[in-house]
């Protein structure tokens, strides 16, 4: 993976392009993106690609930063106990308030945001699951637990053995 990507981190797509050479993503929405140029059976692209784009930025840049702050609030003492959650339910809000409109956030199935963001909605319950469970979030909770439900999360979550020198290299998909 270093060898790709000086980035050092995961996830990393190699794609061998023939006598075009070698092209790295190392960013898990351009990976997205890019695998479902090639193949999306589903319709996730189906929506207004800008709209999409910004509520995708919205949690990256406003929601990820206050989730981690609410995730570990012990690396962050300079702020006040309930500060963070304060900050994350402004896009919860955002999300619920969508999601009482239509079973997904965009329409009536899953697109890309909804894959985009439900990790970290799940991040975001798993803090404090019984307080989640008791929020005001009905249609979150229950946009959040069909993605739990669902058999494309359990494949992608499928445990393996902690990979060590020496074992095999472990080959995913294919």
């Amino acid at each position: 993976m270093v060898e790709v990507s000086a980035k050092a981190t995961v996830p990393v797509l190699l794609i061998n392009e023939g006598e075009h050479g070698q092209e790295v993503i190392d960013e898990s929405l351009d990976i997205m993106f890019w695998a479902l140029a090639q193949h999306d059976p589903d319709g996730w692209l189906d929506v207004d690609i800008g709209e999409a784009n910004a509520l995708i930025d919205a949690n990256d840049y406003q929601f990820k930063p206050w989730l981690d702050r609410y995730k570990y609030p012990n690396r962050y003492d300079d702020l006040a106990e309930d500060e963070p959650l304060h900050y994350c339910e402004r896009f919860l809000s955002e999300l619920d308030s969508r999601l009482r409109e239509h079973p997904y956030i965009f329409g009536g199935r899953p697109s890309i945001v909804d894959y985009s963001i439900y990790s970290f909605v799940r991040q975001f319950a798993f803090v404090d699951l019984e307080w989640f469970s008791a929020s005001k979030y009905s249609a979150l909770r229950r946009w959040l637990d069909e993605f739990l439900q669902s058999s494309l999360f359990e494949a992608v979550m499928r445990k393996y053995p902690q990979w060590r020198p020496g074992d095999p290299v472990t080959v995913f998909g294919g």
